[in-house]
Formats: structure tokens, sequence, C-alpha cells
């Protein structure tokens, strides 16, 4: 079985919960694309986790653990994230942690150039992580990146290395004051960081591919959300990678592979970390006490999430763009307090109603039509089955399954591994 767990929304569903609960039935789970730009939160028996590189599996140690060819790695951050986790009692090794050889690697000069467009951009910026990502994707699709195999082969990983930064200090010239890099210090960077994931790297196509083979259950985990991604998100708003289900077996290595089952998560209102169009969002007071309610700060970055009404219209969208078969809604229990609850049913759009969503200037000046669903102001975080919740509560999630036209199977009710429902 070859299952995807995927964002509907902009990203911080809470699917790293989803895939550290559902990953107890796996025996691989794979991260497919993205950097360290984004955050998973899991918590369990040992404790809280933030995981940005690697695959939310790894708190499982009897399952295997894969960084695809999709991802950007930065190796000074893996090493810290690793080390956070050793010192939680969590232990990683190329038993339970494998890393493509063709995964490309994200360098300080791909940090200090996004940091300095974002700077350059000021009122104009897309909201960057400032790490990196941006700059080193382009780096890789103009065939200039350095890959986690490269490692393995000294004498052309250092050719590499010059060749690369004959064109990037080229590059970072056009900022004042930007650093330029030597050859030199950049080796001794990947010497002290990426050296020690050498006994890691390999060929994980052909690992996935022989797993397949052998009937081991693998899942597949997205960073982000569908309206970031690349091709199918709020561009240029977006994430630098395609965050969507379809590109999974691509992005893991197993191109040949096709998906048996996509579980989509999404939040019981919305949340939106950085720039561009969000329009369910709300201001004021009402948005401060769902951000704090919730607890809306970026895993990454600790940035106030934007907040709003759960959104019918991107929700139904990102449904579709990532071909959910079913879906997982996080955080019913963030509404326990609420009196009535706001929903985005549909856009006004020059005047008009719609209930599709809509692209580009179009989408920048859309409006929400808001309708307000009865809240259940009772506690449900204790619930374990969906007769447990409040009849009003019952009702949203009904109305929730029906206007994005996906089955909900699963409502978390809470943080802890036991606090979901199973419908």
């Amino acid at each position: 079985m070859l299952t995807a767990i995927v964002g509907i929304n902009w990203g911080d569903e809470g699917k790293g919960r989803m895939v550290d609960l559902l990953s107890e039935s796996q025996d691989v789970i794979v991260r497919y694309q993205g950097g360290n730009n984004a955050g998973h939160t899991v918590v369990n028996e040992k404790g809280k986790f933030v995981l940005n590189l690697l695959p939310s599996g790894i708190l499982r140690e009897d399952k295997v653990n894969v960084m695809g060819n999709g991802m950007v790695i930065d190796v000074h951050h893996l090493a810290g994230e690793i080390d956070r986790l050793r010192e939680g009692g969590v232990e990683v090794t190329p038993e339970n942690l494998r890393i493509s050889d063709r995964a490309v690697i994200c360098f300080p000069y791909n940090v200090q150039q996004d940091c300095l467009e974002e700077d350059r951009l000021a009122e104009r910026k897309f909201g960057s992580t400032r790490r990196g990502i941006a700059p080193i994707y382009a780096d890789k699709y103009m065939k200039k990146a350095i890959r986690m195999g490269d490692l393995l082969h000294p004498d052309y990983l250092r050719a590499r290395i010059e060749e690369v930064l004959d064109w990037k200090n080229l590059c970072l010239g056009a900022y004042p004051g930007a650093k330029k890099y030597t050859a030199a210090e950049i080796s001794e960077w990947l010497a002290e960081f990426g050296d020690r994931f050498k006994p890691y790297v390999c060929d994980v196509g052909a690992y996935l591919g022989l797993a397949a083979r052998e009937g081991k259950n693998i899942m597949f985990e997205a960073q982000l959300g569908a309206l970031r991604d690349i091709d199918f998100g709020i561009y240029p708003y977006t994430s630098s990678s395609n965050t969507i289900a379809a590109y999974a077996p691509i992005g893991a290595g197993v191109p040949d592979l096709k998906l048996d089952r996509i579980i989509g998560i999404m939040k019981a209102y919305s949340s939106c970390v950085g720039e561009g169009p969000f329009t369910a969002e709300m201001f004021g007071d009402e948005a401060v006490r769902l951000r704090e309610a919730g607890g809306e700060y970026g895993a990454a970055t600790g940035r106030p999430r934007r907040v709003g009404g759960f959104d019918v219209v991107a929700s139904r969208y990102g449904c579709r763009v990532q071909g959910a078969d079913e879906i997982a809604l996080t955080k019913l229990d963030v509404l326990d307090g609420f009196d009535r609850i706001p929903v985005v049913d549909a856009y006004e759009c020059s005047g008009e109603l719609t209930y599709d969503f809509p692209f580009g200037e179009k989408l920048n000046a859309a409006k929400p039509h808001i309708v307000y669903k009865e809240g259940w102001k009772a506690p449900t975080s204790g619930c374990r089955k969906f007769s447990d919740l409040p009849k009003a509560a019952r009702e949203y999630v009904d109305f929730i399954e029906k206007q994005v036209d996906c089955e909900i199977k699963y409502v978390s009710v809470g943080a802890e591994r036991d606090q979901i429902i199973i419908r």
C-alpha cells in the first residue's frame, strides 16, 4: 500500500501529527519535497518535537525513513535537528534514515541570497522563510546544484564547488555588501556538516522499489499544502517545489510507482504563514482569540500565522488538486470555546459570488462571503468516538464534509497520539 499524506490548504494543517499517528502501520516514511522552510510538530510520550527536514516517522525507531531526491537539504540544519532528537532520546542512524544521493544541498550562499532578495523586495516580498529554499531550487533547475551523492566523490566535489562558485559569486555581486565565498570555505562547511551523512546516502529509488515489490507499506509525507504548490498554488506566493500528491513518487525516486491512497489534511479553520492572498483572513480581537486558542505560530519561523474561518472554496480546490480520497480534520478542539463559528462558503468577485477558486488578480481582489455555524461550547478533547462529540460539533464536521465533497475519515481533537476520532 502506497499512501500520501498531503496538505489541502496553505500548509500548517497538522500533517506531522497525522503522519506520526498513521506511521504505526507503515514500514517506510518518505519526505519527497521541500527543505527546512516549514515544520511538523509532533507530540508523543517522549515529548514535543519540531521536525523541519526529517520525516515525521523518525519518531518511531522501528520504521525506515527516507529523504527523497525532490528535497533540498541544509546539512547544517539537519545535523542540528538530529542532535536535538538524540537529546530527546530518539536515535537516528543509517539503519532508520536513508538520504537520496540525488537530493541537492542548500548552502550558506543560498540562505544569504534569499535574505538579500527579500530585503531588496521590501514591501513586495514573498514572505520567504529566509532559509535559501527558492535560490537552491533555482540552482537545481539551472543545473548549478551540488547533490548529496557528490559527497562520496571528493575530487569531483571540489571541482564542482569551484565551478558553481564562479557563477554564484557573480550573482551575489549584484547585491551591495553581499559576502562572496571561496571553495575552501564551502569545502570546510561540507566537511563539518556534510561528511557525517555519507553513511546515510544511497540510491533510495532502488530501496523503495524493492520495498514496494515486497509488499511493504510506504507513506509519502508532503511539506506545506496545495495552495503553496509552485504550479497550482497562489503563485508567486508559493513554495518552490511541488507539494501535491502526484509528485510524491517522482520526488521520492520511484516515478514508476502509483499511489493507492491519498489522505488530505485540513484544519477545522484556516491558517496561513507568509504573504499572498488569504481571502478568509480575520483581523482584530477575533483573530487574536483564534490564533491564541490554536497556538498559531510557525513551527519553522515562530511567525504569527494569519487565521480565519474555514474556507470552503480553497479547501474544495485543494481536495481536487491533491486528488484526496479521504480527509483528516485537525484542531476541532480549538473551536470548543466559540459561540459561533465563521465559514467562508463563497468568494465575492466583481460583485458576484463564485464557488470556484479564482486565479491571479481575481483572487487578489476576492472578498469572503461568510456564514456562521452554531458553536458547541463544550470540550471535545476527551472524545474518542464521533458520537461522543456535541451535536453542533458533529453537524459542523458533516457540513464541511459535504461542502468539500470528500469523506472526513479522521477528526483530531488534540495533539496527543490518542486524541483522534476514526469514523
